[in-house]
């Protein structure tokens, strides 16, 4: 059978990037839409503990298993003048970025860092200064330590008032020119990685040195679903008359398909892993409580929304983010948990989850048609929310020879925009595409053995000299309005302008 899975996937990725391969331009797409790239504050800015920030758990986790880190990365805080200057050559609409909490409120709550402030402030005038929407996040994986240590962080409901008012602080002091605010990053994979698997910040799990599986992956979701709910409502209350902007919630959305065509089982248990992987943050979000299964599986350890709470979370999103990459396969099976008798995330879900990115130093697998299948889940099952594509790419290997003619990166952006062009034109109310990464980063997972950017980064050159790929010319000849062809000729082209000018 999972031969015969394999025949079926490979017609799929042939005859659909057959059909991805038709000529549209940026002007296919509803006025308005939004095109961008986007970085976090822990992978771009680096100056760890410049100017009066403090650390965050990423800095902790990475620094206590002396794996690479971002203490420099792209040295954004320092030359983000320069990345704006980038971004307007290659016509971005919007940049996507993350505010540093440590950086801004180094204790996580209490004084503000002026010199963090100043910061924020003046990068965001640079960007709409040029033309350029910024779209922020307010948590991108990076809790001051101070919190984790005072109290545990997320794992305690202490922590909404202090996000709430974190969130405040931006709002007030960032608002005037910022429309658009993610409160949390991907908060299914956050979660998971965080305290189910320990192999994110803050490294705790069953099998860890502290944490538990079976209970705390639970309580974070809820904890995250809460103080976003409580930061809707502020900016709601507060804000949003006069400064009009609207909130979001996002997360990591994969396409299941069954393991095997013909195994019923593995078509039931695509809807489990749809509840556990969208359902458990889209359903509160949506109908204010957890999907049926989900309840039935986790039982008592789920926590349960009051009457007052549910009605706080649904509805609470003004719009949904989602990071997509590639799909997964799905086989009913019985998971045993990490350690006997104490269930987990996935023994709860029961289902096996083989990812079909297959990346191989090349990129990942072009299957655009998963992200096609996403946007309609979401608009059939959650009441067709406004989208936003938060981040869709594909790593290379650091190579920089191959690097900078990055042509399978071309093909696979290519392909997913103009599946998300299909999934528009079939009723999607998706509104914005960002291309992750715009410049090469420190990956959350990966330091810097694999590279996403648009443009290559030097970091063995203390200016982390930037240096636009074949893929900046490209996303920028399709913001510039010309058509996405992509036959030899179109190849040729783009060789000629690469070697030709810097952008």
């Amino acid at each position: 059978m999972r031969v015969i899975l394999s025949v079926i996937y490979i017609f799929l990725l042939l005859a659909l990037s057959g059909r991805c391969s038709d000529v549209y331009s940026r002007r296919d797409f509803p006025e308005g839409f939004t095109f961008g790239s986007a970085t976090s504050a822990y992978q771009w800015e680096g100056a760890v503990d410049e100017d009066g920030k403090k650390p965050s758990v990423w800095d902790t986790f990475l620094h206590s298993r002396n794996l690479a880190n971002g203490d420099i990365a792209c040295d954004g805080y320092h030359k983000y003048k320069e990345d704006v200057k980038l971004m307007v050559e290659t016509g971005l609409d919007a940049f996507r970025f993350s505010i540093s909490w440590s950086r801004l409120i180094p204790n996580g709550r209490g004084p503000v860092n002026p010199k963090g402030l100043q910061f924020y402030k003046n990068f965001i005038q640079q960007l709409v200064s040029h033309g350029i929407e910024p779209h922020v996040t307010l948590h991108h994986y990076d809790l001051p330590q101070y919190l984790e240590d005072d109290y545990g962080g997320w794992i305690n409901r202490r922590i909404i008032k202090d996000f709430t008012a974190y969130a405040d602080v931006c709002f007030r002091e960032f608002g005037n020119h910022v429309k658009f605010w993610t409160t949390i990053n991907e908060a299914n994979v956050f979660t998971i990685g965080g305290y189910n698997d320990g192999t994110s910040p803050p490294g705790r799990c069953s099998n860890c040195s502290s944490g538990n599986s079976s209970t705390e992956t639970y309580i974070v979701g809820h904890n995250l679903l809460l103080a976003h709910a409580s930061v809707s409502r502020l900016y709601k209350q507060k804000y949003k008359d006069k400064q009009g902007g609207s909130v979001g919630f996002s997360l990591y959305a994969f396409e299941f398909v069954p393991y095997t065509s013909s195994s019923k089982d593995d078509e039931i248990a695509i809807q489990r892993a749809k509840d556990f992987f969208y359902g458990w943050i889209l359903g509160p979000l949506t109908f204010g409580d957890y999907p049926v299964e989900m309840k039935r599986a986790v039982g008592s350890r789920l926590p349960i929304f009051s009457k007052e709470e549910s009605e706080l979370v649904k509805g609470s999103s003004d719009f949904i983010g989602i990071m997509h990459y590639f799909p997964a396969s799905v086989k009913n099976i019985k998971i045993e948990p990490s350690l006997p008798r104490n269930p987990d995330f996935y023994s709860d879900m029961g289902v096996s989850l083989i990812y079909l990115g297959n990346f191989s130093g090349f990129g990942y697998d072009i299957v655009p048609w998963a992200m096609e299948s996403v946007l309609e889940h979401i608009k059939q099952a959650y009441g067709n929310p406004p989208v936003y594509i938060l981040e869709n790419g594909t790593p290379m290997k650091p190579d920089l020879q191959l690097q900078q003619k990055d042509t399978r990166r071309i093909e696979y952006l290519r392909a997913y925009i103009g599946a998300v062009l299909k999934a528009v034109r079939n009723g999607s109310d998706t509104r914005g595409y960002f291309v992750w990464s715009f410049m090469d980063l420190y990956e959350l997972l990966s330091g810097y053995e694999l590279s996403f950017g648009l443009y290559s980064v030097n970091f063995s050159d203390p200016h982390r000299k930037r240096s636009p790929k074949l893929s900046a010319h490209w996303y920028s000849d399709f913001l510039k309005g010309k058509t996405t062809f992509f036959g030899s000729q179109g190849i040729t082209q783009l060789h000629r302008t690469f070697s030709s000018s810097s952008l």
